[in-house]
This record gives C-alpha cells, structure tokens and sequence, in this order.
C-alpha cells in the first residue's frame, strides 16, 4: 500500500537488528540496510523518551553529509526504563542478570525512537509500552541468558523468545514497541509524506 506512495524516495534501515529489519520489511516497502558505527553516547541529564530521541537522532548523524535528494534514513533507538534509570543492551552474563532480576516481580517502561532524516528534514517519533514481569526465578534468568544470550537488546530481553513468553504477565502499548520498532507510528509518519 505505501510502496506506491514511497515510490520516489530511496529507504535506508541503518540498523544492524534482525527485529528493526524484519519489522520493517512487513510494512511492504522496499528499503536498503546501510550501517555506520556510532558510540551510543548520551548527555547524563538526559532521561526517559529524551534518551532515545537523542540517540536515534545521533544514529542519522554519520549518514548527513552523503544523503541524496531522494534519500530517507530511518534510524531508531530503544531502552527499558526501570525506577528512573535506562537499561541499555547487558556487556556481559552478569550485567544481563542483574536486568533481569531487577525487571523481575516489577513494571517498567519500553521506549523506542524513531528518527527519520533526509537532506531537507529530520523528525523524532517515539512510543512507549508498559510491561510487567512476574517473579523471575534465578534458574530462569540463567537458564535464559546461557540459551538466548540478549546481550544485543535493551534491558537483557527479547520480549518475541522464551523469557518474555513465561515471563511477562501485563502490557499496555505497542508488542512491536517492545521489539525495538514500533511499526504503527513509522507506518503513520510514512504515510504522511
């Protein structure tokens, strides 16, 4: 349906993340995947949806300066907000763990960024979903971080694998949200173009 609509702009994913890539690819729009190192960086007195705006923006930075007239970059950036803190993606088992089991018996919030820039314009979407985790047993943290190892997502969880399946007990918002892209509002900001 966009894909006629889309017809003259040339869509770059610059995401390296299997979920952003299959998310978008289940909006039938053709797109090219472009990548670009970038320190996810931000100022400390950032918080909240502050955080992933920042960061999603930042991740457009390095592509600036190369875009074409028809080019549309869509970057995009997601972290678990827990008691007033991000949880960004775990470096190690024990970072993972320690996520884990404080999103255990708790709710928090899932924020995801979407920034979409070409060469005359740049917008930051985002959207939040809430989710609560039962009790998290200690041998289903390990048992979970030692078999999927979520060291590439926010907060140590894949909400699509098997902790998110036994685990989550409540959500209000977006599932697709919680995947790290949510598709509604791309598809809505998309379609105003």
């Amino acid at each position: 349906m966009l894909s006629t609509k889309l017809s003259k702009y040339n869509i770059i994913l610059a995401s390296n993340s299997p979920r952003r890539q299959e998310l978008i690819k289940s909006l039938d729009i053709p797109f090219s995947i472009k990548t670009k190192e970038i320190e996810e960086i931000y100022p400390k007195e950032l918080h909240h949806t502050q955080i992933t705006d920042y960061l999603a923006a930042l991740k457009a930075s390095p592509f600036t300066s190369e875009l074409k007239e028809n080019d549309l970059l869509i970057t995009s950036d997601t972290i678990v907000w827990l008691s007033n803190k991000a949880l960004g993606k775990p470096k190690d088992y024990n970072e993972a763990f320690s996520m884990l089991k404080g999103l255990s018996n708790t709710t928090h919030e899932v924020i995801t960024s979407i920034c979409l820039t070409s060469k005359n314009f740049q917008k930051t979407i985002n959207d939040i979903t809430i989710v609560t985790f039962k009790e998290l047993l200690d041998e289903e943290i390990d048992y979970y971080i030692t078999n999927y190892k979520p060291f590439d997502k926010a907060g140590a969880y894949g909400i699509q694998e098997w902790i998110g399946k036994i685990g989550i007990t409540k959500m209000e918002g977006s599932y697709f949200n919680v995947m790290g892209f949510p598709v509604h509002k791309l598809y809505k900001e998309l379609s105003k173009l």
